[in-house]
């Protein structure tokens, strides 16, 4: 990205520049009206040399109008950028479909199930600069956290921010499908994936998961699913009267339906019992075909007022000091 020089957000106050030329004819007038003597010889004054102090003595004018000069810049307010630049990017667009219903609270997992699962996300993102990447999270319902983009920060920023309880409970694997599916369907990548993480059954929403994944599979979208959860039972914390308690819940994933919408949209489906499990399915996305995508890319301008304002300030400091030191008058 290139720079930019100087651009200025109040460009129109350039025209109190005027008053430049205005101020030194005033400043000629008023020394051309200074009084005058008569001499009869001018003989003596044949050999007398200016002193410096003497041809210095414009000095405080030329202080003054660098000064006002200086604070007329810094009220145009300049400002540095870089060029809005269209750069060629190899990635795929890609869709984390997270569930964030109470029973990722689970601690076989640790600290949790979505807190393990956010920090092995965060870090897949980091993984993936070229890649635009956006967020759905379900639970009862489910809603775009943020939509496809290569600005990673913020991306990570509102992944961090998703915790459970954040809508209406309930597992709605079929609608947090669809809902990634409208993020990718207009997509013009060659590649369109979807990573659905789960750790339940399909108990709440209007649309059935398969009928998602038949729309996915539909628009060319591979849809990666992970099964959340260790096998048996899991400890789950239950709020009481008498503090936080747990209670041993039994894990249930529809794997027969989560490995049909793998198998309907030519991707995998994987069972995460661990850490290790999920870079699995990491590792798999990084195999897949590339694709050039077009991203333009801008710079937020940045306010270059105060070098100026800082010279005003000396300019006129030090124009003060001399009119009231070396180049005091005596009326």
């Amino acid at each position: 990205m290139n720079a930019v020089p100087f651009t200025f957000k109040n460009p129109e106050m350039f025209w109190l520049l005027l008053l430049i030329p205005l101020l030194a004819y005033r400043y000629y007038r008023i020394g051309a009206a200074q009084g005058e003597i008569r001499v009869s010889n001018i003989q003596g004054f044949a050999t007398t040399t200016p002193t410096l102090r003497l041809r210095l003595r414009h000095t405080p004018f030329v202080l003054r109008l660098l000064a006002i000069v200086c604070l007329i810049i810094a009220l145009a307010r300049p400002q540095s950028s870089s060029q809005a630049q269209t750069v060629e990017s190899e990635g795929i667009d890609i869709v984390l479909a997270m569930d964030i219903s109470g029973s990722m609270l689970a601690e076989d997992f640790k600290p949790n199930r979505i807190e393990a699962a956010k920090k092995l996300a965060l870090e897949f993102i980091d993984a993936r600069p070229n890649d635009r990447i956006g967020l759905v999270v379900f639970s009862g319902e489910s809603f775009t956290q943020c939509p496809l983009t290569t600005d990673h920060e913020v991306l990570k920023s509102l992944f961090s921010a998703i915790k459970s309880g954040m809508v209406l409970d309930g597992t709605a694997i079929g609608l947090g499908l669809s809902t990634a599916v409208s993020r990718l369907k207009d997509s013009q990548a060659k590649s369109k994936v979807i990573i659905l993480l789960t750790d339940g059954i399909n108990n709440a929403g209007s649309i059935a998961p398969l009928t998602a994944a038949e729309i996915a599979r539909t628009f060319g979208i591979r849809v990666y699913t992970i099964g959340v959860g260790t096998y048996g039972y899991a400890p789950y914390p239950v709020q009481t009267p008498f503090g936080i308690q747990y209670q041993n819940l039994e894990v249930q994933i529809d794997e027969d339906v989560m490995k049909q919408i793998a198998a309907m949209t030519n991707a995998r489906y994987f069972r995460a019992t661990s850490n290790a499990k999920l870079q699995e399915i990491y590792a798999e996305i990084d195999k897949l075909e590339k694709t050039k995508i077009s991203v333009t890319e801008f710079r937020r301008y940045s306010e270059r007022f105060f070098p100026f304002a800082c010279i005003a300030a000396i300019a006129l400091l030090l124009e003060f000091v001399l009119r009231h030191t070396v180049f005091r008058s005596i009326p």
